[in-house]
Order: structure tokens, then C-alpha cells, then sequence
């Protein structure tokens, strides 16, 4: 596995479209994504849950790390923004500057 911690989201989006763009079948359709990505969301809560949580893995239960489950979480939702034509790197700009505007007083800021 070939781990590059310095990936641009534009790089991840590309990666992404490249493994599904070598299958006939595609990206699904935007609500079974969805589907797809809240299947994912709750194996993280799940997992967050065993973690953090009052609830405790069985011992039949198979062992997973939060940070599978995340990518996985991320896998989707890249390819739900590919099959949108979404930029996500646009997106998150479009949101950190809503939260450095709109909700720059809503937090109490640490001292410095």
C-alpha cells in the first residue's frame, strides 16, 4: 500500500476516479451512495462506540480500526462528489470561510 499523507483533495478525487473509471458499472447513483455512506457512517459509529463508548465488542466480533472505517467513510463520499462533479476542495474552502465569517464569535477562543 502506497501512502502519501500529502495528497491534495483534487489528487484524492483523481485516484479515486481512476480506480472506479476501470469498471463498466460506474459510480452508483447518488442515493445509493447515500445509502452507501450511511452503511459506512454507522460502522464508524460503531466503532467509535467500542472505543469511546459504553459498548464493548464481543469477542466473535472482528476487529476494526476507526481509521478504516473513516477512509471508508471518505471513500464514498469522494465518489459521491466525483459522480456530482462536485470539487470538494472547493467545497471546503467554501465552508472554512463560512466559519471563519458567520461563526468567528460562536467559540471561545483559547489565549495565546
Amino acid at each position: 500500500m502506497v501512502v502519501n499523507a500529502d495528497k491534495s483533495m483534487r489528487q484524492l478525487q483523481q485516484e479515486v476516479d481512476r480506480h472506479i473509471g476501470q469498471f463498466k458499472e460506474g459510480y452508483f447513483a447518488p442515493m445509493e451512495m447515500l445509502a452507501r455512506m450511511t452503511e459506512e457512517l454507522g460502522e464508524l459509529a460503531r466503532e467509535v462506540n467500542h472505543v469511546y463508548g459504553p459498548k464493548k465488542k464481543k469477542e466473535t466480533e472482528a476487529e476494526r480500526l476507526i481509521e478504516e472505517e473513516m477512509g471508508d467513510v471518505l471513500f464514498v463520499l469522494i465518489c459521491m462528489a466525483n459522480s456530482m462533479d462536485i470539487d470538494l476542495q472547493k467545497a471546503h474552502d467554501g465552508v472554512m470561510e463560512k466559519f471563519r465569517t458567520r461563526d468567528k464569535d460562536r467559540w471561545t477562543r483559547k489565549e495565546e
